[in-house]
């Protein structure tokens, strides 16, 4: 079977080269990075939260994941400068493409009534973030385990300049778009 990375490199490729017309094969987009983030609001009160938010995101990505902390003071959440507050991981590589994979493959489909992700996500410079409601979607995470449902952002940065070359590429790559 192919993997995705061979996928874009054989078929995926050529495709854009040939429905945006670029003179050089470095103008094709490809994707950069993936970050995947989770907030943990009630970190401030419970560190034992943000312990398992590590242990789940470093089960779905399989990289380590670093602690956020929050940049101001904010009286009203109880919330000081520098206290953690979430955990993100930025895949890139290998790692990155298994992740991209997964997530359209395994994970949204599994989302309940699921009719395909919005098109009008795309930030004006070809990337895409995808919010995810529950973190059991994944088939790593182990249901005995989670003592909070949560959810995520996963922001998926391309090199493509436009929504609409970003949107061409994932498109191929077989990400759900609503039609």
């Amino acid at each position: 079977m192919q993997t995705i990375k061979q996928r874009y490199l054989e078929t995926i490729k050529p495709e854009l080269m040939k429905t945006f017309s670029y003179d050089s094969v470095m103008e094709v987009p490809k994707v950069d990075k993936i970050v995947v983030n989770m907030g943990i609001g009630d970190a401030v009160f419970n560190t034992k939260a943000l312990d398992d938010a590590i242990e789940e995101l470093q089960a779905l990505t399989g990289q380590k994941p670093i602690v956020t902390k929050a940049k101001k003071s904010i009286s009203n959440f109880k919330l000081r400068e520098g206290m953690p507050i979430g955990a993100k991981v930025t895949l890139r590589g290998d790692k990155m493409y298994y992740f991209l994979e997964k997530l359209i493959g395994i994970a949204l489909p599994r989302v309940r009534d699921f009719r395909g992700i919005s098109k009008d996500a795309f930030d004006g410079r070809g990337n895409y973030t995808v919010g995810v409601k529950e973190q059991i979607i994944f088939p790593e995470v182990n249901l005995d385990k989670v003592k909070k449902i949560r959810g995520m952002d996963i922001v998926i940065v391309t090199t493509a300049k436009t929504d609409q070359e970003g949107r061409a590429l994932l498109q191929a790559f077989g990400m759900p778009f609503k039609k």
